[in-house]
């Protein structure tokens, strides 16, 4: 069965709760690309991982909804400037090996998109996961679609630490704060399990149009709750 969200009411929900009353086009357009992933590819999963999935995205991408660059820089040139001189000045304490400095092939491995994927070992993951050649040309992690494919796939899988969506939101577990060991250990996860549940409540089902589309999901739900 084909589930459709909400739009109106989702946008409506969300506009008010988390972006001060404005939305602009590319947030939208960042909101309506994880959305039509969503239905498309795995509509009938848990509505909590769409949620956490938003509000991933919502955190690492600044609330712009789009793919970015680590730093929210405009150029690799300028991310890997500002990413030097933060690490020359000890701000970057626990990175060991500088993986943002360019390769033998000219290539940085910095953060990009709209969960931050970062070094060499990772691009070929996702690469892998989502069939999209990431290690030959690692700015398209910032094309949309492929931001999308590596945020939904990445956290369903647990491709970005031992942690995936279903460890921590299941049949058994509302673990909204651990959930953000997903991505990026304990990092403001308190602030991301506030985030989540605001998506989920701007999350539910389209209603069905006109009478007899009312009628038959009305039966549907009736033959469900009998036999279920």
């Amino acid at each position: 069965m084909v589930i459709h969200i909400d739009r109106p009411f989702f946008f409506d929900t969300v506009r008010t709760a988390l972006f001060k009353g404005v939305l602009n086009a590319p947030q939208v357009d960042g909101m309506t690309a994880i959305l039509n992933f969503w239905e498309a590819r795995m509509p009938q999963a848990d509505p909590r991982w769409l949620a956490y999935i938003l509000a991933t995205a919502f955190h690492e991408t600044a609330y712009t909804m789009q793919p970015v660059r680590e730093t929210l820089a405009t150029t690799d040139a300028r991310a890997i400037e500002i990413l030097e001189n933060a690490f020359a000045n000890g701000k970057l304490s626990w990175v060991k090996t500088p993986y943002w400095r360019r390769d033998e092939d000219g290539k940085s491995w910095l953060g990009r998109g709209l969960v931050q994927l970062t070094h060499k070992r990772n691009y070929e993951a996702m690469s892998v996961l989502t069939g999209i050649d990431l290690v030959a040309e690692p700015d398209r992690a910032m094309e949309m679609d492929a931001a999308v494919s590596i945020l939904i796939e990445g956290m369903v899988e647990g491709s970005f630490s031992r942690h995936k969506l279903a460890d921590h939101l299941n049949e058994t577990s509302d673990d909204w704060v651990n959930a953000r060991r997903i991505v990026n250990g304990t990092d403001r996860a308190e602030k991301l399990a506030g985030y989540g549940k605001t998506f989920l409540s701007a999350i539910r089902d389209e209603a069905p149009k006109g009478w007899f589309a009312r009628l038959k999901a009305w039966l549907a739900r009736g033959i469900a709750q009998l036999f279920g």
